[in-house]
């Protein structure tokens, strides 16, 4: 694969195009087995980021019939022996990437889910887009409205199927709650407003930067956003609230 600065990044992001269809990741797997079983009898997927949403896509995938987890993408070491492990102890094989570019040029894989920080999230869909494979891409899509169309017209340009993951749509408790309303049971509704409460350790506060775990690539974590010291105890999950 070809190298490229943190310049280049933009560059990149070809305008092509989308379909954007609501709903789970289970669901997601039906649309693409109505397209592929018969050619290859399975639909072979790559995970790209798997500390924690992409540990469970790893569970939901294997699950599935006709669908099987031949790739995994993260730029910790450590969390891609320890997932990796846990195929070898099942008796299974997977490949292994740090870099989602070379994930992407692998021709045995169908489709990826995209569970990396979300600032990773349009621009793998892209690069997914044009090295012809489809996707589920976790919440948000983009980082900005501007960002998510590329990959809107990424989609279209390279007839992909590119699924996000709100579940807004597709969630049967949602359907039930929405149905239960307009048929008019609480009167007419005036407004809506929605709260998910949920304990948060705080991040706590540095005054200089902390060390980088030595598993991380820290430049490819860090992909198009920009490179700056890392101002957190934790660098997983804490990017969260960094801006």
């Amino acid at each position: 694969m070809s190298q490229f600065s943190r310049r280049d990044f933009l560059k990149t992001t070809i305008p092509a195009g989308f379909a954007l269809s609501m709903g789970c990741a289970s669901q997601h797997q039906f649309k693409f087995r109505s397209r592929i079983i018969g050619a290859n009898d399975e639909i072979r997927m790559g995970i790209a980021g798997i500390r924690s949403k992409g540990a469970q896509h790893i569970k939901v995938f294997h699950k599935l019939p006709n669908v099987r987890v031949v790739a995994l993408c993260d730029v910790d070491s450590e969390i891609l022996a320890q997932r990796k492990k846990q195929f070898t102890d099942r008796g299974e094989t997977v490949k292994t990437y740090r870099d989602v570019r070379a994930m992407l040029d692998d021709r045995d894989i169908d489709a990826i889910a995209i569970a990396a920080p979300n600032h990773w999230h349009s621009l793998m869909g892209i690069w997914a887009c044009q090295a012809g494979k489809d996707m589920y891409v976790e919440k948000p899509v983009s980082h900005n409205i501007w960002e998510g169309y590329q990959l809107v017209k990424a989609a279209r340009k390279y007839n992909r199927i590119v699924q996000a993951g709100t579940q807004n749509r597709s969630d049967t408790g949602f359907r039930a709650a929405l149905d239960y309303i307009y048929e008019g049971h609480i009167g007419k509704m005036l407004w809506i407003h929605g709260l998910w409460f949920k304990p948060r350790e705080s991040i706590g506060r540095v005054t200089e930067p902390q060390p980088i775990p030595k598993s991380v690539d820290y430049d490819l974590w860090t992909g198009p956003a920009e490179l700056l010291p890392l101002m957190r105890k934790r660098l997983h999950y804490d990017w969260h609230w960094f801006w």
